[in-house]
């Protein structure tokens, strides 16, 4: 195997090949041949939805919503994908044509430009994907302000209302599938294959797929203000059967969640057989650093319930264009059914957004406090008891929905139960932190917002689990507050933690530590000042989801938009210092932070095919302060230089 690595490290670096001129660049893959197949497979579209209406007599032949979901929104990404390059090597393949030698010229960086194209580089894609999310971050961001400032006061300033639920729903569906999902599999696809020992993901050319299809369902949610009518405005659930009568935007909407979610999955079952199959000798899975569990149930996660909103938004599509009664009460449908279906997925999608940050927190916390994790058997295990726990939830969203009162009481039940793995791995971290060396870095501390943020958020969430505060609660702007407690302060925290920590890993420098507790001092108090105050007006009886309001609600607004406007200010001291650091700042040692997992120990950025030798792995990956203790054998046989540091810290 190392001798393969090698082999496949010097072919990567081989004299490049000369770029192709005249039309040998139309037929070659990339941006100008993706113009043409983008435009090829819209013709293809247009010209299939209009013969087959032609040929079954259909008035109008021309039928534009069903043009856009066939033409625009299905063959012209496709057409995109295969014009970038994304399916070269398997039309290669299916074609029986004859193997061609793997020569590894999609792989690695060796310039900003190797960023935009296919690659199948997994530290590549990680970078792909975190910097295209913070791009859609940014716009959900922006979106967030506009409408903090139409609620600053009493009465529409700035947006109608139709605008305003535009907006409402776009900020919820950008930063839910564009930021947060897609984040954390951009972390973890930079460092679980470095955790693991292994040279790549299993499935690099699908790794590569797995990306480019999230700019396509970004730009979709985005275009959707484009069309007559405007954006989609049934908020990120979009609840049926008010989602069968909107605008054209609305399909947008659906299409977009479809795309979104075919990465996910593709991405998931990526994960799992990697992390199955290519671990490194002696990584059983009693000693995978715990965001490899955290992957790992995630994926689970993933490939089981995403079909399922990938159905229900099918369902709805089909109730609009082909004139299907799923949800269509007058017509027989069962409207409920699409809740059902919906938080079947969405709830264990907390989860998704979740399980990723519990393993970042655990890698920082662990890392930061000198020590190694307390109950780490127990820690992976209640990731599992999450994994089944986060099935038997989801009617509890629907208790003010008219469901059957009998199904009430055992989802009041389980909804409650899943909190006691929650709150094992909350005492978990706080074991490992007590009477440890905490090292107070920008990391640390974004993990101790989390931890704070996200108990606050689960006393709330306990609290709506309860029937009759529930019902009392339903649709007011205390879960507004539940819900940015749990995913701004649980998964946005974990977020920031996980760039700041794997930063100098990524790019080979380190950030600016004062900028970095400036952005974390910043965000923590512009959090707290936009959100909490949203429980006490949420009790008070103002509803989520309006574009005006009682008056009386007028000061405590002014105050909540102010607070997110710092919050939305916070995040341009972060991007400065990734920008200025990525440029100019300090040289990254090749572990900086004196961690035990296997991707802090080769250099900072790592090589083009993560080791120059097969590591093994000999104990847990977690053996802070312990005399002799290491978690894999590398250069040679000799245990890697950090250990003799860390051992020394402990001593002292």
């Amino acid at each position: 195997m190392t001798e393969l690595v090698h082999s496949a490290y010097d072919s990567h670096h081989a004299p490049a090949v000369p770029p192709p001129r005249g039309l040998a660049r139309l037929r070659a893959p990339g941006y100008l041949r993706a113009a043409w197949t983008t435009l090829l497979f819209w013709a293809f579209g247009f010209g299939l939805v209009a013969f087959f209406r032609w040929l079954a007599h259909y008035d109008p032949v021309v039928d534009w919503t069903i043009v856009t979901v066939v033409a625009f929104l299905t063959l012209a990404p496709l057409g995109f994908l295969t014009g970038i390059g994304a399916f070269d090597y398997w039309a290669y393949y299916v074609s029986g044509r004859p193997t061609r030698p793997e020569d590894h010229s999609s792989h690695g960086a060796t310039s900003w430009k190797d960023y935009f194209r296919v690659n199948t580089d997994h530290k590549v894609i990680g970078v792909q994907y975190l910097v295209t999310t913070f791009f859609f971050f940014v716009i959900g961001g922006l979106m967030a302000m506009i409408f903090r400032a139409e609620l600053a006061k009493p009465d529409l300033q700035f947006v109608d209302t139709q605008t305003f639920n535009g907006l409402i729903s776009e900020h919820a569906a950008l930063m839910i599938f564009l930021f947060i999902i897609p984040a954390f599999a951009g972390l973890a696809n930079f460092a679980v294959p470095l955790m693991l020992g292994a040279p790549d993901m299993a499935f690099p050319r699908l790794n590569a797929l797995s990306f480019w299809l999230l700019p396509i369902a970004g730009l979709m949610f985005l275009a959707a203000f484009l069309v007559p009518g405007g954006a989609f405005a049934t908020g990120w659930t979009s609840y049926a059967p008010l989602a069968s009568d909107q605008p054209l935007g609305q399909v947008f909407f659906n299409m977009g969640v479809q795309w979104a979610g075919a990465s996910s999955i593709m991405t998931a079952l990526n994960f799992l057989v990697t992390i199955i199959t290519m671990r490194a000798p002696g990584m059983t899975f009693w000693r995978m650093p715990l965001l490899v569990w955290a992957n790992f149930t995630t994926s689970l996660l993933v490939v089981i319930a995403t079909p399922f909103i990938a159905g229900s938004q099918f369902f709805v599509m089909f109730d609009r264009i082909m004139h299907t009664n799923f949800f269509r009460v007058d017509e027989g449908g069962y409207a409920l059914g699409y809740q059902h279906i919906f938080w079947f997925y969405s709830h264990p999608a907390v989860y998704i957004m979740m399980l990723p940050g519990f393993g970042i927190i655990s890698e920082v916390i662990a890392v930061f406090s000198r020590k190694p994790i307390f109950g780490y058997r127990l820690m992976a295990l209640s990731l599992m008891g999450i994994l089944v726990l986060g099935f038997s939830v989801w009617a509890h969203h629907m208790f003010v929905a008219g469901m059957a009162p009998w199904l009430r009481v055992p989802m009041m039940v389980t909804s409650m139960i899943i909190a006691v793995p929650t709150g094992i791995k909350i005492f978990s971290w706080l074991a490992t932190m007590w009477e440890g060396r905490i090292h107070l870095r920008t990391p640390m501390l974004f993990a101790l917002g989390f931890l704070s943020m996200f108990v606050l958020g689960g006393l709330s969430g306990i609290f709506l689990a309860s029937v009759p505060i529930d019902i009392a609660a339903s649709d007011t702007y205390f879960i507004v507050a539940h819900i940015h407690y749990v995913l701004f302060g649980g998964s946005v925290f974990t977020i920031f933690a996980g760039v700041y920590y794997w930063f100098p890993k990524m790019t080979g420098r380190m950030y600016n530590e004062r900028l970095g507790k400036l952005h974390f001092w910043l965000t923590f108090i512009g959090f707290n000042g936009t959100f909490f105050p949203m429980h006490w007006v949420g009790l008070q009886g103002m509803p989520r989801r309006v574009s005006d309001y009682s008056e009386q609600f007028g000061n405590w607004n002014m105050v909540v938009s102010l607070f997110s406007f710092l919050l939305g200010a916070s995040t341009i001291i972060f991007f400065y210092n990734v920008i200025q650091s990525w440029h100019r700042g300090p040289i990254a040692p090749g572990n900086p932070w004196r961690a035990l997992t296997l991707e802090w120990q080769v250099s900072s950025p790592p090589p083009v095919f993560n080791f120059d030798e097969i590591p093994q792995v000999v104990a847990g990956p977690y053996e802070y302060g312990i005399p002799g203790a290491r978690h894999a054998v590398l250069n040679g046989g000799h245990a890697p230089v950090v250990a003799d540091a860390v051992h020394e810290e402990a001593r002292r």
